[in-house]
């Protein structure tokens, strides 16, 4: 009796009858011959119809196959060293499940619209499968991270009565007769979390109503967060630098074949090691200053900025010290030079911008208090987050990783719109 098996775990069957359970994923015929890529998610195999080995009926349905159809394969497993995957299946039998007509998505030349439009067909292409298994292994890798150091994960809610980053781009909706919002990070909650836990980190969607259409933006998106009590901004960074090395070296292990259907340059994801190199802000706009860009001391960074200094580098950087004034309420300042904020971003190499952003975080509930304040923030709204500073406060510091900007990265995609299943952005709700 034939053995049921997924198409990644053929090679454990070599001269074994299986079957095959999955989807046409392109077809060919020379004469009496049926060559058949099928595809069940796990990967893509060639099946060899032989009119002489089968018969008429199943020769009928191998001929009447058409792409994207939905079919049972049984046959044996054969060597086939000009396959990628190194073996092809010779069917003895094989069932139609369901004929697919007219498949949209075809050889030709399509339009980005009308990809995103068929984005829930568009996700069985071999470059978008294997996207969206890069980033399972970008979300595995990084739990495993956090697991191997005895992190707790603590969920934080999506719905929140108050911004992380203030209301300028904020989803509001109405809750029960009350404001809410849909939540920009799970920071603030993960701060309570770290002084019940110590070491915690948030995974879940975040959402930014940034009027944005970059490359790199989404309305909504995925960020992982640690949040770490007793710790400063050094040690903050430090455990980014090696979040990001173990994430890189995870793919590299477990995703190289996906990574060689995209076509990317794997030697320079190879030279992802920790540590990387730091800035001061100031060392940064210095680097801005000798590369002729026109920009004012004292902003943030845009993204033409932040391209420009990471192509300094042939793996992440580190920006440290930015001017308070343009950081969140809740980042603490340096006590020798109080214009710097504690905060620290990590920009990606080849122009991909920034992929982590954290910082100490203020613990003196007098400063933080005045903070509120100045920020023009609802003190009601911010008491329960007050209080962590009133009972039993201590140094802690944290941040957060945007999943679809370190999978763009790591993939090599020049657009983000395409690391995760289905994109919100501006003007993308279907489907």
């Amino acid at each position: 009796m034939a053995i049921e098996i997924k198409i990644q775990d053929v090679a454990r069957y070599e001269g074994q009858e299986v079957t095959l359970k999955g989807w046409l994923y392109n077809k060919r015929s020379s004469g009496k011959l049926r060559f058949l890529l099928v595809r069940d998610g796990s990967a893509t195999i060639q099946c060899v119809v032989f009119k002489g080995a089968v018969s008429e009926e199943v020769f009928e349905n191998a001929t009447a196959l058409t792409q994207e159809s939905s079919l049972t394969v049984t046959g044996t497993v054969a060597k086939d060293d000009r396959s990628k995957i190194g073996y092809e299946i010779q069917v003895s039998d094989l069932t139609v499940v369901q004929i697919a007509h007219e498949y949209p998505i075809t050889k030709k030349e399509h339009g980005v619209d009308f990809l995103m439009d068929h984005r829930h067909l568009w996700l069985r292409s071999s470059k978008q499968h294997a996207l969206i298994r890069i980033r399972h292994e970008v979300i595995r890798a990084a739990r495993e991270f956090f697991d191997m150091r005895d992190f707790t994960l603590m969920d934080a809610p999506i719905f929140t009565p108050n911004a992380a980053e203030g209301t300028s781009t904020l989803f509001e909706t109405d809750y029960f007769e009350r404001k809410a919002y849909l939540t920009q990070s799970g920071q603030l909650y993960g701060e309570a979390g770290a002084m019940a836990f110590g070491n915690i980190y948030c995974f879940g969607p975040t959402f930014r109503a940034e009027k944005s259409k970059t490359r790199r933006h989404l309305t909504e998106f995925w960020m992982i967060e640690p949040e770490m009590a007793y710790c400063d901004l050094e040690q903050d960074m430090v455990v980014a630098e090696e979040f990001v090395t173990h994430i890189v070296k995870s793919v590299l292990k477990n995703r190289r074949p996906e990574l060689e259907t995209l076509e990317r340059d794997i030697s320079k994801l190879e030279k992802i090691e920790a540590p990387f190199p730091r800035l001061h802000y100031d060392e940064a706009v210095e680097i801005l200053k000798k590369n002729g860009v026109d920009f004012e001391y004292g902003d943030d960074f845009g993204a033409t900025d932040e391209t420009t200094i990471s192509q300094q580098f042939d793996r992440p950087v580190i920006v440290h010290h930015y001017p308070a004034e343009v950081k969140a309420f809740y980042m603490k300042r340096d006590p020798e030079t109080p214009q710097f904020a504690l905060a620290m971003d990590m920009l990606a190499p080849e122009g991909y911008g920034e992929i982590i952003g954290g910082s100490q975080r203020e613990d003196d509930y007098d400063v933080l208090l005045q903070r509120v304040k100045e920020y023009n923030l609802p003190e009601e709204a911010f008491a329960w987050y007050l209080d962590l500073r009133k009972y039993g406060s201590v140094p802690h510091a944290g941040f957060g990783l945007g999943i679809e900007r370190t999978v763009a990265w790591i993939s090599g995609i020049r657009h983000i719109r395409e690391t995760i299943p289905f994109p919100r952005t501006m003007t993308r709700l279907y489907p």
